[in-house]
C-alpha cells in the first residue's frame, strides 16, 4: 500500500540550526514515498539553500522573525512554499554565476543551484515567497 500524502506547515524561527533539522525530517518524509537518492540529494540542497536564504538575506538572521514552511510529499512530488518576513528581492537582479564576468563573484550560486535541481521555481510577490516543484524521477534515473 502507497503512502499517503504529507503535508507540513510551520513557523520555523529564523536559526539556521532548524535548517538541518527540517532537511532531516524532509528526507524521512522522500524516503518513505520512495524517492531516489539523487532526488533527494536535489531537494536537500534546493532547500538548504531556500532556507538559508530567506534567514540570513530575507530575515537578516533577526531572531524576532520567522520563515514560514509549507511542503506536501506525495508519490508524485515534493512541493515546498518559504515565505520570509524580508523586504523581499527580484531574482531577475541576481547575476548569472554563470557569466564569465560573474565567475568569481560570490552571489548568485545559490538561486542557480535551486533552479538547477528543482523542476518548477516560482518567485511570488515582492520576491519574499519562493514555491518550488521536484517530481520524481523515475526509478532508472539513480542508476
Amino acid at each position: 500500500m502507497p503512502p499517503s500524502d504529507f503535508s507540513f506547515d510551520e513557523s520555523l524561527p529564523t536559526v539556521l540550526a532548524e535548517v538541518r533539522r527540517v532537511q532531516s525530517d524532509i528526507k524521512d518524509g522522500l524516503q518513505a514515498h520512495g524517492f531516489g537518492e539523487r532526488d533527494m540529494f536535489h531537494i536537500e540542497l534546493a532547500m538548504e539553500e531556500a532556507l538559508v536564504n530567506a534567514m540570513k538575506h530575507g530575515n537578516q538572521l533577526d531572531s524576532d522573525k520567522f520563515v514560514r514552511l509549507q511542503y506536501t510529499i506525495t508519490p508524485e512530488f515534493f512541493d515546498v512554499r518559504i515565505e520570509d518576513q524580508g523586504a523581499g528581492f527580484n531574482p531577475d537582479d541576481v547575476p548569472d554565476p554563470t557569466m564569465p564576468e560573474n565567475l568569481e563573484r560570490a552571489c548568485g550560486r545559490g538561486l542557480y543551484m535551486i533552479r538547477s535541481f528543482m523542476n518548477e521555481v516560482v518567485y511570488h510577490g515582492r520576491g519574499n515567497i519562493v514555491t518550488m516543484r521536484k517530481q520524481k524521477s523515475p526509478p532508472d534515473a539513480d542508476e
